[in-house]
């Protein structure tokens, strides 16, 4: 996987089930956290699935266990960036833009959104 989305990111599920087939197709959510050796994004609000947690006690005494709902990674293919200016999904291009800081010029690659088509 390459640096095309990262943690914090606005992203669009653009395969799978629809919303009307109880799927999450076409949601959008924040990156939550990157799995880069999967290839797998957790998305804030999209893939929930239900856990069951074997009932135990805190160091405080209070209860803890039963059934939670969490967020599950998605393949990092199934997500596209969402573009800001369109707010439509959208492909990922890097362009090399020289950066000045502290008075020393570099040379450094940038992310952007290239320009988004119909829908993707």
């Amino acid at each position: 996987m390459s640096q095309n989305i990262k943690k914090g990111d606005l992203v669009q599920v653009i395969t799978g089930a629809s919303q009307a087939r109880g799927g999450d197709k076409g949601k959008q959510g924040r990156v939550i956290d990157v799995l880069v050796a999967k290839n797998r994004v957790i998305v804030e609000g999209v893939n929930f699935v239900t856990k069951h947690v074997k009932v135990g006690q805190t160091q405080r005494g209070s209860k803890t266990g039963g059934i939670e709902t969490t967020e599950a990674p998605i393949h990092v293919s199934n997500v596209a960036l969402i573009d800001p200016e369109t707010k439509k999904p959208t492909r990922v291009g890097f362009r090399t833009e020289q950066v000045t800081k502290d008075g020393v010029s570099k040379t450094v690659r940038v992310r952007y959104a290239k320009k988004s088509g119909k829908d993707l």
